[in-house]
């Protein structure tokens, strides 16, 4: 059975139930960047031709650079479209799955036939034909050394290691030491850039996996905007190192207003922190109550996930923190 597909992002829902327009919105629920990379001019023929190769060659060689790897790498529209790529890379069996995480990675491999076991335990994962491993996890943040990793590899038939939140941490990417013969790893552009809506991802891997994912995504994986602007954002090393920083800093901050509302850190990254509650579902009812809308869990009574507010956003949150 494919999981709850439930997800943060999901404004419809709260606008329903609570009221108002989306403007009226503070939307906390997802672990997207709220101070995007500001976008340049696009050039006219990127909207009005087919990508070409080379400028898809140029925007691969970008993120390779900028993530520091080796390895081949194929761009795709989001991470999410490589989540599903996934379980086409081999005839369907075992499949083990780091959890509680990201709930597409089983709904996928479900859906192409795969029998899928979550697990608790990174050591559980051997023996599977295909294993996940998100890191650092959504939504409790948990981090595993890349040297770990990679010494788990050789104990399963694939390994697949999502680093959608991983641009904060280069130290803990897994992509330095690629490429890997059984290693794919999964990289996702909107959620660092703030521009989720680009559709934008890329998979580093081997030479023969990255090209049976080129021939699963067909010959526009990528669209002529999404390569313009991703390949000028993946070069801006200097706004990456700013970026980064502000993210670090204001998660401090966040942590810092929930400990004040009586929450505990459950953990995070830069881009998003989950909290312990007395009570997740009314601490999501107070917030949305100030039209702040956050992310609860299925499988959890008492954890809450908040993602960054934008600067102007931070009273507003402070003050709901406040009137719980």
């Amino acid at each position: 059975m494919i999981e709850t597909r439930d997800h943060g992002g999901n404004l419809d829902a709260a606008i329903a139930r609570w009221g108002g327009a989306r403007a009226d919105w503070l939307d906390l629920s997802t672990g997207i960047n709220p101070v995007p990379y500001p976008v340049p001019p696009i050039p006219p023929h990127a909207w009005a031709a087919l990508p070409t190769r080379a400028e898809t060659l140029a925007l691969e060689q970008a993120a390779r650079t900028a993530y520091g790897t080796p390895a081949e790498c194929v761009a795709l529209a989001g991470a999410q479209a490589a989540i599903q790529l996934v379980p086409r890379l081999a005839p369907p069996g075992l499949a083990r799955i780091l959890g509680p995480t990201y709930n597409e990675h089983a709904a996928s491999l479900v859906a192409q036939g795969w029998r899928v076991e979550t697990v608790p335990a990174l050591a559980a994962l051997a023996g599977a034909d295909l294993a996940v491993v998100v890191n650092p996890n959504n939504p409790d943040g948990q981090r595993h050394a890349p040297g770990t990793l990679a010494a788990l590899a050789d104990r399963v038939g694939l390994l697949v290691v999502d680093e959608s939140f991983a641009d904060p941490e280069p130290a803990l990417s897994l992509a330095t030491r690629l490429p890997l013969e059984k290693v794919l790893i999964l990289r996702s552009f909107g959620k660092f850039y703030g521009l989720a809506g680009v559709r934008l991802g890329f998979a580093l891997g081997s030479p023969d996996r990255t090209a049976r994912l080129r021939a699963l995504s067909g010959p526009w994986s990528a669209s002529g905007p999404a390569i313009a602007l991703g390949t000028a954002a993946l070069s801006d090393t200097a706004w990456r190192h700013e970026t980064t920083a502000r993210l670090t800093a204001d998660a401090d901050r966040l942590d810092a207003l929930a400990a004040g509302a009586g929450w505990r850190l459950v953990g995070g990254t830069p881009l998003f922190r989950s909290y312990a509650t007395p009570d997740a579902t009314a601490a999501q009812d107070n917030l949305a109550s100030h039209r702040i809308w956050s992310r609860i869990f299925p499988y959890s009574a008492d954890w809450i996930r908040l993602g960054l507010p934008p600067p102007e956003g931070w009273p507003r949150l402070a003050e709901a923190l406040s009137c719980r």
